[in-house]
């Protein structure tokens, strides 16, 4: 058994097979090369049965020659491919490896088309006019965000973008940065990223609907909608109001600790932060009339975004942990993570289920899920305060100042695992107190304010920095203690 074989087996859309060479069918399986060359590349095996059975090709040498022939005369351009002939279990087959093109789009030329292809899952189907249009761009080394709008610079005005530039920053965003960031061309025109930051934006398309429902779903027949909000204009004002929005139709649970309040919200900001932000990065801006839409239920948080993954594979069928970060617009993906407001290195998606892995030893705590499809992609964060019951109910104790007994809710909520004991809850707010007030606080200083030996502050330091909450920046002695957690640090900011 060759395991190489059986390792492409397992990639669904970077992997397609054939019992035999169709000869007088071409068209079936070069469809799968023209999606390959026209997304990531991929391999086609002959001689594979459709339960994954080697069954191997009589004439593998001479099926080898005619499927060089077929990809020379019915692909435009032709792509870069490489044919492997191979003996597995003593059958002969032949892989057919499709290299991603540069050129594209490519062509299935025959049967009197002329069709382009793309990869969706495990699947080889017609581009459509979207995804024709995207790869007409990648071929000319353009992405949407960078193409020229029809707006003048001197028409807009960016307010926003120069104010969270300057508190994110402590500087402000000179004139000649604008052609260096990408948001004008040298003609002066705003190109699309910059028309997406302007305060007024005039592209239609960049709307988010957020609607709070009353209920588990739309047609609950609880009535109609709580609340509901239509964001247009600069995409760093609306991924502000979206989120606002979130906080403002969400609640928190608190109970009393010895010397502190406990607190546990139904989303943390973190995760919906992220969330927001990569739909509006990753979203396919060229589906005209589409819109981002934010749900908020009693159970959950859903948010769609137009354009699925951009590789066409399908983010259910993937590790979203491992998931490379591919970025559809990254003009605008890189202005928003020099400011800040989004991951910069990786998957967003990791960072989401980051923010819910500190809520994990609750029992009502529930993964974020990812689903995707040819053109839609959609998050669900879970509501870590539903239990079944009204939730607003619950919240009353919150408004009214009221607060249950201490014990049923250790009961319900605490049941911590040993890196978030109570010890280690109260000593990181210490640390996170003494860092925001000094960041240059050594640990010996740490553990004459907190009470504890130098070694179990260097402990708690150490399991802080694994889970990627603080870091230290520069040497022993002239470095410094950076939070690189914020939502955690809030987290440990007791009343």
């Amino acid at each position: 058994m060759d395991t190489n074989i059986y390792t492409l087996i397992g990639e669904a859309t970077a992997y397609d097979k054939k019992q035999m060479l169709e000869v007088r069918h071409p068209k079936s399986w070069l469809k799968s090369v023209s999606a390959f060359a026209n997304g990531e590349g991929g391999t086609l095996i002959f001689g594979i049965s459709d339960d994954d059975q080697i069954v191997g090709l009589a004439d593998a040498k001479g099926d080898a020659e005619k499927i060089s022939e077929e990809i020379k005369s019915k692909l435009d351009p032709i792509p870069a491919v490489n044919l492997d002939p191979k003996e597995v279990e003593g059958k002969n087959l032949v892989l057919l490896h499709v290299y991603p093109g540069q050129e594209t789009p490519y062509y299935y030329i025959g049967d009197k088309q002329r069709l382009a292809f793309v990869r969706v899952g495990n699947e080889s189907v017609v581009a459509n006019r979207i995804q024709l249009k995207t790869l007409v761009l990648k071929g000319a080394g353009r992405t949407y965000d960078s193409l020229p709008s029809n707006k003048s610079f001197k028409d807009m005005a960016f307010s926003k973008l120069r104010s969270v530039h300057y508190k994110r920053l402590q500087r402000s965003f000179e004139d000649s940065e604008f052609v260096s960031w990408g948001i004008v061309d040298e003609d002066g025109r705003l190109t699309n990223a910059g028309a997406l930051l302007a305060d007024e934006s005039p592209v239609r398309q960049s709307r988010i609907f957020c609607t709070r429902w009353n209920g588990l779903d739309m047609t609950s027949g609880l009535g109609e909608a709580i609340d509901d909000v239509e964001l247009e204009g600069c995409v760093i004002g609306q991924l502000q109001d979206a989120v606002s929005f979130v906080r403002n139709n969400s609640h928190k649970k608190w109970w009393k600790e010895d010397d502190y309040r406990e607190e546990l919200p139904d989303y943390p900001e973190r995760a919906v932060t992220e969330a927001i932000a990569n739909a509006i990065i990753h979203r396919d801006y060229m589906q005209m009339g589409s819109e981002i839409h934010i749900d908020m239920y009693d159970d959950r948080l859903e948010i769609y975004s137009p354009g699925g993954m951009l590789d066409g594979k399908l983010i259910q069928q993937l590790n979203p942990l491992t998931v490379p970060s591919k970025r559809r617009n990254p003009l605008l993906a890189d202005f928003f993570s020099r400011l800040g407001l989004m991951e910069r290195r990786g998957s967003g998606m990791k960072k989401i289920m980051d923010a819910y892995k500190q809520y994990q030893h609750l029992a009502k705590c529930h993964i974020p899920e990812f689903t995707s499809d040819a053109s839609e992609f959609h998050v669900t964060l879970w509501n870590l305060n539903y239990d079944g019951n009204n939730t607003t109910a619950d919240n009353t104790y919150q408004k009214k100042g009221f607060v249950k007994e201490p014990a049923e809710f250790t009961k319900e909520f605490i049941k911590e695992p040993v890196e978030f004991t109570k010890e280690f809850i109260k000593a990181s707010r210490q640390i996170y107190k003494l860092i925001s007030t000094n960041p240059k606080v050594s640990t010996v200083q740490m553990a004459e304010s907190m009470g504890l030996s130098t070694r179990q502050v260097l402990k708690y330091i150490k399991r802080l920095q694994d889970l990627h909450k603080i870091a230290r920046v520069g040497g022993r002695k002239i470095g410094e203690w950076k939070i690189i957690d914020e939502e955690y640090e809030g987290f440990f900011d007791r009343i």
